[in-house]
This record gives structure tokens, C-alpha cells and sequence, in this order.
């Protein structure tokens, strides 16, 4: 998910009454729902499992485990500080290290909680696995859940100004998106059971589900079976659609294998990608090579054809008569 919406679930959370637990306890909501994307400032680190987004610091152990102690130690530093140099603080509470630690857990289980929804997936288990696990209940940018969460939180705050019962807000937005969720799970189910019936054996080796920004109880199911990619549209009102004819993910060709790993952007890519997909343009003293990934590519929002954002090049020289020396590149 993007970092608003990973945003207004810990201020949700700080708003349903977790944030009267100890100073600085809103704080530590929201900061350690943002902290797993730390990951995005070590890309080229020598350590693969950092340099990998969605990987160790969205894991059980790396993101839930040890990174919430170092926040909390943080923030209770920073209060130290300001208590020698005589701040006053507003909200008038007492700081709990201890709370402050679980208010930090909290929001750090919130995070991979969120992107396990999406069809981005996260690797729970790394760095001792490189598996991707993932839900697809939430579009990578949900507006229902922008919606809902900042009316809770607005409804919330007045509430509170006023005196009264500031709360019940936040819970109830928090119950309706826990709902919405379990909604487009059932539904992302039943698209993915639909397409399994109506695929002849073998079974698909990898299947992920896309859900529309707007239109949420609609789906585009994408599989690979035998290096080939496959695309289906489905919906609880009009069912599933026709199977589109499957194309070759290019994967096994050499060439497409050589240019995978040809630059480190490429490699990177590569250690992301679920479902990568290759297309090999062969010219006489050259192959152009451009690589996506299925997850993403095509696709309708909003009712038009999309474009795929994740994409990367590489020119691969082929030797020959006439062919002056080239050297591979790679570019996005």
C-alpha cells in the first residue's frame, strides 16, 4: 500500500484510543507503520534481502521483530531531551516505555498486514525465504480506504474537541475496513476459482489477481503455466470472462536470460519480479530485450487500456558481418 493510506490506519489507531496510552504514542503509531519502507534507501545494498523491497524489513523477523525497539528507543530518547530542556508537553500524559514499545509493534504489523492485500506481495519469511505471500483484497492505492479512514479520523477528531465521545469514530472506520477487506478476499476467491475450473490440467504454477481503483468487486486474474502467461476479466455480476489466448513469457530463451542479469537495475528487477515477461526484438547486429512483469502489464482502470509501468530494457549485441562492437545496456 502507499504510505497515506499505511498512514491513516496507525492515526486510525491512535484515534480509536490507543494514542492516550503514553506521550508520543500517535507518534509511534504512525511512524512505525511507515518504517518497513525503509527498504527503499537500500537498494544497492551487497545484502540482498535489504536491497529488496518488500522483503526483510516487511518480514516477521526483520519489520515485526527488531525494528519496532529501535523506534521506541528513539522516540524515548527524543522525550528525554526535550524533558531536560523543560518542554510541556500538550497532551498531558505520563510516557510508558513499555506502551510506547507495543504501540510501535502495532504499527509495524500494520504495514505487512496492508501490502500482503495487494497483488505487490511481501516476503514474511526473509531472509530465510524468498517467498512472496500475498491476499490481493486492496487495490495498491485504495480510495475507499482513503475514504473511510479520513472520515473516521475527521468524525474523531471534532468529537474530541468537543468533549464527547472521540473514539467510536475511529473503531467503527476501522471495523469497515476490516470488512471491506474480507469482501474483496471472498471475492478474489471466487475469481480464482472460477478461472481454475474453467483451465484444462495442468494447474497454473502462479496466479495473482488485480483489483480496479474504483470498481473493487471487479477482477483481471493473470497466470503463468509453462512459461506461458494467461489473462482473464471476471465479476460477480456478469461471471467470467473468456480466457485470453496465452503468450510466451520469453524466459527460457538464452538471450532474454543473458540480458536478465546484464546490469544491476535489471538484477534488481529481476529479485522483485513474481511473474517477469520478456520481449525479444531481434535486429541484425542486435537484440533489444524489454522486460515487465505480467502482474502489471495491460490491464483497464478506469475503463481504459494501461500502459506497463514496470519496464526495463537491455540491448544485447549479436556478432556478425558488418556489426560494429557494441556493448550491452541497460536502461529503464
Amino acid at each position: 500500500m502507499d504510505n497515506f493510506t499505511h498512514s491513516l490506519a496507525s492515526w486510525a489507531l491512535g484515534q480509536a484510543g490507543l494514542k492516550r496510552k503514553t506521550r508520543k504514542g500517535l507518534a509511534a503509531l504512525i511512524l512505525a507503520a511507515n518504517m518497513p519502507d525503509l527498504d527503499v534507501f537500500f537498494g544497492h545494498s551487497c545484502w540482498t534481502p535489504l536491497a529488496t523491497h518488500r522483503g526483510v524489513t516487511h518480514s516477521l523477523l526483520g519489520g515485526i521483530v527488531w525494528l519496532p525497539p529501535v523506534l521506541a528507543g528513539l522516540l524515548w530518547l527524543l522525550d528525554r531531551w526535550q524533558v531536560r530542556r523543560g518542554a510541556v508537553f500538550k497532551s498531558g500524559l505520563p510516557m510508558h516505555f513499555g506502551w510506547l514499545v507495543a504501540l510501535c509493534y502495532i504499527g509495524a504489523i500494520a504495514h505487512p498486514f496492508l501490502d500482503l492485500q495487494t497483488s505487490y506481495a511481501v516476503q514474511l519469511l526473509s531472509p530465510f525465504s524468498t517467498r512472496w505471500f500475498h491476499t490481493e483484497s486492496l487495490f495498491i492505492i485504495d480510495i475507499w480506504v482513503w475514504i473511510v479512514l479520513s472520515l473516521a479520523i475527521w468524525l474523531s477528531y471534532r468529537r474530541e474537541r468537543a468533549g464527547r465521545d472521540w473514539q467510536m469514530p475511529a473503531r467503527v472506520g476501522l471495523a469497515t475496513v476490516v470488512a471491506y477487506i474480507g469482501l474483496n478476499l471472498v471475492l478474489t476467491a471466487q475469481a480464482q476459482a472460477q478461472v481454475r475450473r474453467a483451465l484444462p490440467p495442468p494447474h497454473a504454477d502462479a496466479m495473482f489477481v488485480g483489483i480496479e481503483p474504483l470498481r473493487f468487486w471487479t477482477r483481471e486474474v493473470v497466470w503463468r503455466r509453462d512459461g506461458q502467461i494467461g489473462r482473464a476479466n471476471w465479476s460477480p455480476f456478469t461471471g467470467l470472462g473468456p480466457l485470453s489466448p496465452p503468450v510466451p513469457d520469453n524466459m527460457s530463451d538464452p538471450v532474454v536470460r543473458r540480458a536478465a542479469f546484464s546490469t544491476a537495475e535489471l538484477r534488481g528487477f529481476m529479485r522483485w519480479s513474481v511473474m517477469p515477461v520478456a520481449r525479444v526484438e531481434r535486429a541484425r547486429c542486435l537484440t533489444r530485450v524489454t522486460f515487465g512483469d505480467a502482474r502489471f502489464g495491460g490491464g483497464r482502470i478506469f475503463g481504459r487500456e494501461i500502459r506497463d509501468p514496470f519496464h526495463h530494457v537491455a540491448i544485447i549485441p549479436q556478432p556478425g558481418p558488418g556489426c560494429a562492437p557494441i556493448r550491452e545496456i541497460g536502461q529503464d
